[in-house]
């Protein structure tokens, strides 16, 4: 009975420093935010569902900003935007009409690009500390990076 006792306790005693370690371990892993309100990113490519990769030549000149209040700002290479976003779930994001400047841009820019495919965003995650846009129909994916 003391054996059967002893036994008990031991496997209680790893399993309690088992889960400590892996309490441990998940507090040195980098957090992600729990919301996008408040962040900041540019652009560091687009993989469209089809594989073809878009890279900008500066990213800089490529930025969206989550506002706390629901607005978003955006930088499209030569052009700023403005307008409304929203996340009815998790992982779930929808951007309502832009306001947008028109300048012309240089024939390199990727400016075009993101004015035609913007509104069919619909899903988000954050991985490995960069944001990654989702568009409806696997049509394709924008990966930003934190703006520093």
């Amino acid at each position: 009975m003391l054996e059967v006792y002893y036994q008990t306790t031991m496997k209680v005693a790893i399993m309690a420093a088992a889960l400590a370690l892996a309490g441990g371990c998940a507090s040195l892993a980098p957090q992600e935010p729990a919301s996008l309100a408040g962040t900041s990113w540019q652009f560091v490519k687009f993989t469209g569902g089809d594989g073809k990769v878009l890279i900008p030549d500066d990213k800089s000149r490529y930025t969206v900003n989550f506002g706390a209040d629901g607005r978003f700002n955006v930088r499209f290479d030569c052009n700023r935007g403005f307008g409304g976003w929203k996340s009815a779930a998790k992982n779930q994001i929808e951007f309502g009409a832009m306001g947008l400047t028109r300048a012309m841009c240089g024939p390199e820019s990727l400016h075009d690009h993101f004015v035609r495919q913007w509104p069919h965003v619909r899903s988000y995650v954050v991985r490995n500390g960069n944001l990654h846009l989702a568009l409806m129909a696997d049509g394709g994916i924008f990966e930003f990076e934190p703006l520093r």
